[in-house]
């Protein structure tokens, strides 16, 4: 094997450190910790998903024309053939049909970009319900939030290029309609934004301006701020043995996290791929070219949006007219609330930190179940979420099990009512039942399954301690760490543990005698350790232990 290659590469880095004294920067960066957990891959997805959406954008960038000129379709899918369509929606077709792995490339565009959005979604709600936004995180919250902002809008404005039917329904139901809503302005910013009356023929070049250069550079600009923030404020961490808010326990990023996330983006590139081959989205040739005669019902925008087109169908048909000049139409209110979701949403770190008082720096984070108001309020909002969505669908709901659009639209105005403090309360309310949970084991022990028939007749179920007992054998109650707490037999260990050796042979008996010992003195130390604390926080002075107040949980 030539050594000319390594040779010349360590003199290059050489020469570079020599001038530049990179090595003990590098060797910092490169020991760099990262905690395990699964639900930290999340984010992962986010960001893989959005490498995807920028490599196939960049190939439907060189086949498509985002224009609005009208031409006659003379292309291969005979369907379509002599119908006037929109430049756009024509170089679509093409793209589909006639660029070799254009269709599959198309697809995975899409589904990335719904995989993109929902996953930035899930992340924020581990970020939410573990309070990882807590202080001195909260700009992070704010960039995690903007960028699911961006997300929405960004493939609003992308699934609006093909200039189909779907999408020019929703570009005059969504956009134009809203901006019209507007009081006073109104009228002026459309005109500005579509040159014109709707729809003119510059909205698409515009928006094609938008999702192609500028919100993806936003998007880009906020992933890389949000990278470096994790990076330079550390990564925060469940609670656990060894783990505190001074360090974090993990692994380093060479070799095994950088492992992990390669082999992790090369799975999220082959589910999307396996999407886009195997499941057809968005079939623009079925749908035509956009038509204002030909709308009808059935029409629903990607999962990211559908909320605020539920909110729209089930909203009152309440107007305003305030000095009798001008009128505040309905499509206005779902704007406000728009408006007002993403406000509360960015803003949501200072108003936990306004009603907790909670001004210390958080680096471990918290069980879901240890903050019910919080969960509480995550799962209000979820239900919120889930109503306005599955109203979108209010009229296929209507059609297939043939009743009145009416009776839906009234069942999902009573359900964002009644179903999000409903789930506020069943939420808070399953919190304090784990705690309490959490508090028998700690008290009693885990449940062994053993009945045993006293003397008496007395029948009694056998407890394993988590602990030291007392002088009666009664385990000493221990304190919640924030930490999870083991309630089956198995998670003890109780099935022994495998012999100390390699693969194919076992160590020597000696050594493994000395290691065993070693490790039962260990134990015995811990042991001791507990059972002193334990006492000196507990015991009341005879060695009997006194009950915690359970107020204080």
């Amino acid at each position: 094997m030539s050594t000319a290659t390594p040779t010349r590469a360590a003199q290059i880095g050489e020469n570079l450190d020599s001038r530049y004294h990179l090595s003990a920067g590098i060797r910092r960066q490169i020991n760099k910790v990262f905690p395990t957990h699964w639900s930290f891959l999340l984010g992962e997805i986010a960001l893989y998903s959005f490498v995807i959406l920028l490599i196939s954008g960049v190939f439907l960038t060189l086949f498509f024309d985002p224009s609005m000129a009208h031409v006659v379709y003379d292309g291969v899918y005979t369907p379509l053939r002599g119908v006037g369509m929109s430049r756009a929606y024509e170089t679509t077709l093409n793209l589909s049909f006639e660029v070799r792995g254009g269709l599959f490339v198309r697809q995975i565009h899409h589904w990335a970009a719904l995989m993109f959005a929902a996953s930035i979604v899930v992340h924020l709600l581990r970020v939410f319900f573990t309070g990882a936004f807590r202080r001195p995180r909260e700009a992070n919250w704010v960039i995690g939030s903007l960028l699911l902002i961006l997300a929405m809008f960004e493939g609003f404005f992308g699934y609006s290029l093909p200039d189909d039917l779907l999408s020019g329904t929703g570009l005059r139901a969504a956009f134009s309609g809203i901006t019209l809503s507007i009081p006073i302005i109104g009228s002026w910013m459309h005109w500005a934004i579509f040159g014109g009356d709707f729809p003119g023929d510059l909205i698409i070049p515009r928006f094609y301006v938008l999702h192609v250069l500028l919100v993806p550079g936003i998007i880009l600009a906020l992933i890389a701020a949000h990278l470096a923030l994790v990076w330079y404020q550390k990564h925060t961490q469940f609670p656990g043995p060894g783990r505190t808010e001074q360090n974090v326990v993990g692994v380093r990023i060479l070799p095994v996290f950088a492992v992990k996330s390669g082999a992790f983006f090369a799975m999220t590139f082959a589910v999307l791929a396996l999407m886009s081959g195997l499941l057809q989205i968005n079939p623009v040739w079925n749908i035509g070219p956009y038509n204002p005669s030909q709308v009808s019902a059935g029409s629903q925008p990607d999962i990211y949006m559908m909320w605020t087109d539920g909110m729209a169908r089930i909203w009152p048909a309440w107007e305003l007219y305030p000095f009798g000049r001008y009128t505040i139409p309905q499509p206005f209110w779902i704007a406000l609330i728009m408006g007002l979701v993403f406000v509360v949403l960015t803003v949501y770190p200072w108003i936990e930190k306004k009603f907790t008082k909670d001004d210390a720096h958080h680096n471990l984070l918290q069980r879901p179940r240890d903050v019910p108001v919080r969960t509480g309020l995550g799962f209000m909002a979820l239900a919120f979420y889930a109503v306005a969505t599955i109203m979108c669908v209010n009229d296929i709901i209507a059609y297939k099990f043939d009743i009145s659009i009416n009776a839906t639209t009234w069942m999902g105005r009573i359900g964002l009512v009644l179903l999000p403090p409903l789930a506020y309360y069943i939420a808070y309310r399953f919190c304090l039942g784990l705690q309490r949970s959490d508090r028998q084991v700690l008290e009693h022990g885990i449940e062994t399954g053993i009945v045993r028939r006293l003397p008496t007749g007395e029948y009694i179920e056998i407890h394993q301690p988590l602990g030291p007992v007392d002088e009666h054998g009664h385990p000493i109650p221990l304190e919640y760490q924030a930490a999870p707490v083991p309630k089956r037999m198995n998670k003890l260990g109780t099935a022994g543990k495998p012999g100390s050796g390699s693969w194919w042979s076992p160590d020597p008996a000696d050594e493994a005698a000395a290691l065993e010992a070693a490790h039962h003195e260990a134990q015995l130390e811990l042991r001791n350790t507990l059972r002193e604390y334990q006492e000196r926080v507990h015991g009341n002075g005879d060695g009997a232990a006194q009950l915690p107040d359970k107020s204080q949980h």
